[in-house]
């Protein structure tokens, strides 16, 4: 900050100069003194004009005499008036240090008041990388105390204190994020994850509600589905945490790294499931029933898609009824992604993955919304449910519907 403060020093004294260097000329042009001398001299000047009238005819005796009487009486005019010019000449000198000393004053005063010092250093910090977590810390502190209204600051903020298991402080930022930019489910989620380490993984009433209210408006949201599915491992209720770890595990994409250790969870949550007589360690074949497939979008009709279109991903029995088995909704903005279809992802309860031998999948672009209908779509050739491995989809065929 000192070069900042040197500048407006700089800056000033050029602001000074345009006021105190008029005034200095002024004063060297002005000096008391030299009033008098300037009456004199205009007095010589004119009695030279006078004589010199005289001489050559055109004033006469009596005229001459008149001017000069008249020259005299406007030199004592003007000496008799000494304290005006030295009072104009005082006030002429103290008017411009008065201002010149309240200028500057008054600017810092306003400055300080509504200037943005703060902003100005912590901009400067930001721009340089911290080199400790806790110096971090103490940015983001003084960042959202300096912009209190700064949702994206107390986001980040939150997200620091977690790193440091400081679940209350992370909880109060959460809240202050959520007040500034609205109850978005992203920020609902990671409030909710909050509340619940910082009242020692309890899910309490409020914070229950804190979820479900994110998970409705977006059913997909990472944190809440990883903090419910903990919540219900804590609790022993293994099949709500494999619930909600396998509907957590579709949204990531396959090179997540998370994937390895929720999938690890799911697998203790199923051991501890077979230990306890509810389900065998291995999974049966129905229990088996899901499918694997990764979804992409031929580069040809990159030009004619949108992002919000919705992509619908589902699997229909070779023989059977015509609608779909298991479905997932996406949209081309996830395109390429891989998902599992399973009997979680059944349209009816009686008719699910399990339920079939061979399946059929496929991935319909729809603008509509209508996943019996769109304009691109990819068929999958029959498959058996029991053991199919992996499969991909790539949409570049119309809908032949």
């Amino acid at each position: 900050m000192i070069d900042f403060w040197l500048a407006i020093g700089l800056l000033l004294l050029v602001a000074l100069g345009f006021l105190l260097i008029p005034a200095i000329r002024r004063w060297r042009l002005m000096p008391g003194k030299d009033r008098t001398a300037f009456n004199v001299a205009l007095y010589e000047e004119r009695l030279a004009e006078l004589s010199q009238q005289h001489a050559t005819g055109l004033l006469n005796n009596q005229e001459w005499e008149e001017g000069r009487s008249e020259a005299a009486r406007e030199l004592l005019s003007d000496t008799n008036q000494p304290d005006i010019a030295i009072v104009g000449t005082r006030s002429g000198r103290v008017v411009p240090l008065i201002v010149a000393l309240i200028v500057p004053l008054a600017g810092l005063g306003l400055y300080l008041h509504w200037g943005a010092s703060d902003r100005v250093e912590l901009t400067r910090e930001f721009s340089q990388p911290p080199r400790s977590m806790d110096e971090m810390t103490s940015r983001l502190e003084r960042a959202v105390k300096a912009q209190p209204e700064s949702s994206e600051g107390w986001y980040l903020l939150g997200r620091t204190y977690m790193s440091q298991e400081r679940f209350a402080d992370a909880a109060h930022a959460f809240t202050q994020a959520v007040q500034y930019a609205g109850r978005q489910p992203e920020l609902l989620g990671q409030l909710a994850q909050a509340r619940y380490f910082a009242e020692g993984k309890t899910l309490t009433p409020e914070t229950k509600a804190l979820a479900d209210e994110a998970l409705k408006a977006n059913p997909k949201e990472v944190t809440t589905l990883g903090l419910l599915g903990i919540a219900a491992f804590e609790q022993k209720n293994y099949a709500g945490a494999i619930a909600h770890w396998q509907t957590l595990i579709d949204q990531l994409p396959a090179a997540d790294p998370s994937r390895e250790a929720i999938q690890s969870g799911i697998e203790r949550a199923r051991q501890y499931m077979a230990d306890r007589g509810e389900i065998p360690s291995a999974p049966s074949a129905a229990q088996a029933a899901t499918l694997r497939v990764t979804v992409s979008l031929d580069p040809s009709l990159s030009a004619y898609v949108k992002p919000g279109d919705s992509v619908f991903v589902f699997a229909r029995a070779v023989s059977g009824p015509p609608m779909p088995l298991a479905v997932k909704r996406l949209t081309v903005a996830d395109l390429p992604v891989s998902v599992s279809l399973s009997d979680a992802d059944a349209m009816m309860p009686q008719l699910k993955l399990s339920g079939f031998d061979q399946v059929q999948l496929v991935a319909r672009i729809s603008r509509a919304g209508n996943p019996t209908s769109g304009e691109w779509e990819a068929l999958g050739k029959p498959i058996t449910v029991k053991d199919a491995q992996p499969q991909q989809l790539k949409i570049v065929q119309p809908d032949a519907k």
